[in-house]
């Protein structure tokens, strides 16, 4: 009985070694399993991140094309317009006297304002600022009876939106008014709704005669 204990207990042992080693690698498993799993889990919550985050944009996106479209399309409040057919395009040196006041339209000098987000702070020739709006400009015009904030609201919006300019003009009937080629409007103030829908709609919009001419290069005021 003597000589069989040592190798009974070296059975033993390397039973006990290998359970040890099937536990380990059990073990092994489930952590493998575990990492396998919150991986999986982590890249489909990105996945579904991302795609909800791209599809959140999309829609942004979509919401805001609308919105424009719908200040292009929709009718503007008390605008006035002229044919823009009979309004003379011819390039005059000479001085023009039109029917309105600031003019939408006409014949007009051949150099134009610059207009490419210009804000003068004194009054501009009206035969240079009609071919600016032959080239698609949108001229924003105010009196002395404008408050100081509206004029300085809307100096800021011109300055950060080309084919804009913008100047006094102590001749016209109301406080602020906003021209484009065959079109104009009178607003209540920096504030008006109207003010973006006219920019958004006329800014070398459909009415503009010469869509994509310059308005840099021409004349500069003060």
């Amino acid at each position: 009985m003597a000589t069989k204990a040592p190798h009974n207990a070296d059975n033993s042992r390397q039973a006990r070694i290998a359970e040890m080693r099937r536990a380990e690698q059990a073990r092994d498993r489930r952590n493998k399993i575990v990492a396998i799993s919150v991986t999986v889990l982590i890249l489909a919550g990105l996945g579904g991140f991302a795609a909800y985050y791209v599809n959140d944009k999309a829609d942004e996106k979509a919401k805001v094309k609308a919105a424009a479209e719908k200040l292009r399309t929709a009718p503007i409040t008390d605008e006035k317009s002229w044919d823009a057919k009979k309004l003379g395009r011819n390039h005059v040196t000479t001085p023009v006297t039109y029917p309105m006041k600031p003019p939408v339209g006409g014949d007009h000098n051949p150099v134009w304002m610059n207009c490419d987000g210009d804000v003068y702070t004194k009054a501009v020739p009206d035969v240079n600022a009609v071919h600016s709006l032959e080239h698609g400009a949108v001229w924003i015009t105010y009196n002395d009876k404008a408050p100081k904030a509206d004029v300085e609201k809307l100096a800021a919006k011109v300055k950060k939106t080309p084919y804009t300019f913008m100047s006094p003009d102590e001749e016209q009937s109301g406080a602020i008014m906003l021209s484009a080629w065959g079109k104009q409007v009178t607003v209540d103030g920096a504030g008006d709704a109207r003010v973006d829908a006219f920019l958004t709609k006329y800014v070398t919009g459909p009415q503009t005669p010469e869509p994509g001419a310059p308005c840099t290069n021409g004349l500069a005021g003060q």
